[in-house]
C-alpha cells in the first residue's frame, strides 16, 4: 500500500463576525493509504464534516498542508483543485443533489460529460454498466421523482464513479435511508472498495462504520481515537463482533 491521502497539522477557521474566528479543525494530522476503507465518527460539530470538505479541496485549509497522490493543494488554485476534484474524486452525500430537469440516466452521466475525456458513446456505456452494477438500470429514463431515496442514493454512486475516481469521499451517505436500504448502500461501497477504491466516509452509524477498515473518532476538533478494525469481509458473526468492539471502543472515549 502506498499513501493516497496525506494531512499535517491541518487548521481550519471560519470567520463568525467582525474581527472573530471559529477555530472548526485543531492541528490535525492523518493518512489514508491506497485501497484503504476509512470512516470518520464523532458528535455532531466536532468537525466530521469539515474535515472531510477540506481534505478532499472542496473548502481551503487555514493553516497546514492536504497531499493527494502527493500533489500539495496549497500550491493549486481553485480550478486547478476542481479539475482534480471532477477527474479523480468522487463525491456521495446524504442528499442526492440530483438535477429534477434530468431523469435518472442523464444525472448519472452528467460529471463525466463535463470532463469531457472520452465520447459520449463511451460515456454512455460506462453509465449503464454502473446502472447494471447496483440494480438500477430499469429507471434509466425516470425522473428523480419516480425513484425511492435508496435507488437515489446508488444513482448517486453510479454518478461519482463515472470518471474512475482514485479516492470516494461520503458525508452520511447512509443517513437519509432506512436500515434495510443502508445495508445494500454499504454492501455496493464495499464492492467498489474490494475493486480498489479509496474510501473514506463520514458516518454516524455504528453498523455503517462496522464494516470499515479503520476507524477515526473525532471530539472538538481533533482526532481524539482510532480504531483499526481490519477488512470486513461479510460475515454475519463477524459484523456483530466488529460492532459490539466499536460500541466498546465509543463508550470508552465517552461518546
Amino acid at each position: 500500500m502506498n499513501t493516497i491521502l496525506e494531512v499535517k497539522h491541518l487548521i481550519k477557521e471560519y470567520d463568525v463576525g467582525k474581527n472573530s474566528r471559529q477555530r472548526v479543525l485543531h492541528d490535525v494530522s492523518m493518512t489514508i493509504e491506497r485501497g484503504e476503507f476509512l470512516s470518520v465518527m464523532g458528535p455532531s460539530g466536532s468537525g466530521k464534516s469539515t474535515l472531510l470538505y477540506t481534505v478532499s479541496g472542496m473548502d481551503r485549509a487555514t493553516q497546514g498542508s492536504v497531499r493527494f497522490c502527493d500533489i500539495d493543494f496549497s500550491a493549486m488554485s481553485e480550478d486547478e483543485i476542481a479539475k482534480i476534484r471532477l477527474s479523480r474524486m468522487g463525491f456521495i452525500f446524504q442528499q442526492n443533489n440530483l438535477l429534477k430537469n434530468l431523469n435518472i440516466f442523464d444525472n448519472i452521466l452528467l460529471s463525466a460529460c463535463l470532463s469531457k475525456r472520452e465520447t459520449k458513446q463511451e460515456i454512455k456505456e460506462r453509465g449503464k454498466k454502473l446502472m447494471e452494477q447496483t440494480g438500477i438500470l430499469q429507471l434509466a429514463d425516470r425522473p428523480i421523482t419516480q425513484a425511492s431515496g435508496g435507488q437515489l442514493q446508488r444513482a448517486s454512486i453510479c454518478r461519482a464513479l463515472m470518471n474512475q475516481p482514485e479516492i470516494l469521499f461520503g458525508d452520511e451517505p447512509t443517513g437519509a435511508l432506512n436500515s434495510k436500504a443502508a445495508g445494500e448502500i454499504m454492501d455496493i461501497l464495499l464492492k467498489i472498495n474490494e475493486n480498489g477504491t479509496t474510501v473514506l466516509l463520514v458516518t454516524h452509524d455504528i453498523k455503517v462504520a462496522a464494516k470499515t477498515q479503520r476507524v477515526l473518532f473525532m471530539m472538538d476538533g481533533v482526532i481524539a481515537g482510532e480504531k483499526h478494525l481490519g477488512k470486513y469481509q461479510g460475515e454475519a458473526g463477524s459484523l456483530k463482533s466488529r460492532e459490539q468492539k466499536l460500541t466498546k471502543w465509543l463508550s470508552d472515549l465517552g461518546f
